[in-house]
């Protein structure tokens, strides 16, 4: 199963407490960088799942605004 190491866990649990409750939709993009750096340089589909899973949002929330912006690879990068 998928898992960030205890220190980028720790991480993404500091990124979220920097929002109020309720809206921890607003920590996605570091989330998400944080995700693309520890999973190999890029988001695939089990990545996206379980950053929505840590953010308690929709899959597809994930998907969208992972494929929107550029600076997130959606497939490997050489």
């Amino acid at each position: 199963m998928l898992k960030f190491s205890d220190e980028k866990l720790a991480k993404v649990a500091e990124i979220i407490q920097r929002y109020p409750q309720g809206k921890q939709k607003s920590a996605l993009l570091p989330v998400l960088h944080l995700a693309q750096e520890e999973f190999g340089g890029w988001l695939d589909v089990p990545v996206m799942d379980y950053v929505a899973s840590l953010l308690s949002i929709k899959p597809i929330e994930v998907y969208e605004v992972a494929s929107f912006y550029t600076m997130y690879n959606l497939k490997p990068v050489g």
